[in-house]
């Protein structure tokens, strides 16, 4: 980008001198691109966009008065745009993007925009392999519930709100610090929260000590008089250049700030979170998963530091609903239990399957989509692994995004390490048929590709009779 189009961008992204009047967006559904087009169509910018298939992400769009048609077809993109936005996973070869860049048309990762518009902003950055969605939801609830304020971007959907953005007068930005494509080292944190660096995203960093380096490199931009905070034992962590360094943990009384005395009632947990000077008592938490009582203890963490009032914060955590797809409760009845979430790594699967068995004695049936060829074939003894914590496993075929098929990798992968529990591979339609005949009392459904899309069909399927 050249310093014009920096400044054309930078302007528009601050609200001065409405420098820019059209933005169009390549992959407009993904989550965090939908965050950045609801940012600018709520500054008065005309927004358009284009994505493979329609979702209710993008109806959602589509709805606000946002243009989204889901051909790739240079016949259909706007010509009369100042900013062309795209998304990593768009493929280098897309006609539209290569449209755009070969008439001169200023054409942006989504990551520089997420870096021009948070350059003058108080930033807190919740970026981990695994947990960050939820965290950085949870603080952007818990400071705009207490009327703290900040502007909100999110990698899911807020359930309270039914949105990932949204805005304040107050300049504190909390936002999800993105590792794919090494997006979130772009960001400049005040507060930088690093929940998991475990390996993910092999195909970009090629070994786990290049993840690991590029979280560290993340933890070390925090400005100066800044804090970082990390979840306790995460390796590596002490390398992390940064003066003030925090650490969080379930129940882990070596950490600065953990759980205590936690006991369930009623489907929710009640808790005490302990910090170096303070203690928060009888803490209230709506959703299910002990790792989410962790993702809370992070939260509560940043909160603590803004030094908002205890009640609020209490209040604010009672009053959280969640985010779609991490553990939601999609079917909570006394007959069957639907649970929904977005996991899609080992670590992630391990902590939703362990949630549910702390809340939950009936017979565990999960139903898992990989996401990726590539992390099925980097991961498959651990999808193994973790998989068996269930009584039965229903693995549906790999869902590709933005990769090509790769010889000898699929779902038969992590079925062919699996020797003591029920698994079977299933087309779609043939495991929502086997959930109606079957009707499990307790279902949970995870994956990051399409699965969402069965989730209303499986709990049909529970319900009919």
């Amino acid at each position: 980008m050249n310093e014009q189009d920096n400044i054309a961008v930078q302007q528009s992204a601050t609200g001065s001198n409405g420098a820019l009047r059209a933005i169009y967006f390549i992959g407009i559904g993904g989550i965090g691109m939908s965050a950045i087009a609801r940012y600018y169509h709520f500054k008065g910018v005309r927004v358009s966009g284009y994505d493979k298939t329609a979702t209710t992400l993008t109806r959602e769009l589509e709805q606000s008065g946002i243009a989204i048609h889901y051909n790739e077809d240079v016949e259909l993109a706007p010509k009369d745009v100042d900013v062309v936005v795209y998304t990593p996973a768009i493929p280098a070869d897309h006609t539209e993007l290569v449209y755009y860049r070969s008439n001169n048309y200023t054409v942006i990762k989504r990551s520089d925009v997420l870096k021009l518009i948070t350059e003058s902003s108080f930033n807190i950055c919740i970026g981990g392999t695994h947990g960050k969605t939820t965290v950085t939801t949870m603080t952007a609830h818990i400071l705009r519930h207490t009327g703290y304020g900040c502007n909100a971007f999110l990698g899911g959907i807020a359930a309270n709100y039914n949105t990932n953005f949204w805005s304040s007068e107050n300049e504190t930005v909390v936002v999800e610090a993105d590792e794919y494509d090494r997006s979130f080292l772009k960001l400049s944190p005040d507060i930088a929260l690093i929940t998991a660096m475990d390996p993910d995203h092999l195909d970009i960093y090629g070994t786990a000590d290049e993840v690991e380096n590029a979280f560290i490199q993340f933890g070390s931009k925090v400005k100066h008089g800044g804090v970082v905070i990390t979840k306790h034992g995460l390796s590596r962590s002490s390398e992390i250049n940064a003066s003030n360094h925090i650490t969080y943990s379930f129940d882990d009384t070596n950490a600065d700030v953990y759980a205590s005395e936690l006991r369930v009632q009623n489907g929710m947990y009640i808790f005490n979170v302990v910090g170096k000077d303070w203690l928060l008592t009888d803490v209230m938490l709506h959703m299910g998963g002990l790792h989410n009582i962790e993702n809370a203890v992070a939260a509560i963490a940043i909160a603590k530091l803004l030094n908002i009032d205890d009640d609020k914060i209490k209040d604010a955590v009672a009053e959280f609903k969640g985010v779609k797809r991490r553990f939601e409760y999609v079917l909570k009845e006394e007959e069957h239990v639907l649970i929904d979430d977005y996991a899609h790594h080992p670590e992630e699967l391990k902590a939703l399957i362990t949630g549910v068995r702390s809340l939950y004695k009936q017979r565990l049936v999960i139903v898992f989509q990989p996401h990726l060829y590539s992390r099925t074939k980097d991961q498959a003894d651990g999808f193994a692994e973790v998989l068996a914590l269930a009584d039965e496993v229903i693995l549906l075929p790999i869902y590709p995004a933005r990769e090509l098929p790769m010889e000898g990798v699929s779902s038969e992968m992590i079925d062919e390490k699996m020797n003591d529990v029920f698994v079977q591979v299933m087309e779609k339609e043939e495991m929502v048929e086997y959930i109606r005949m079957k009707k499990p009392e307790l279902v949970v459904m995870a994956g990051a590709g399409d699965i969402d899309v069965l989730v209303d069909r499986v709990k049909d399927s529970l319900l009919t009779y």
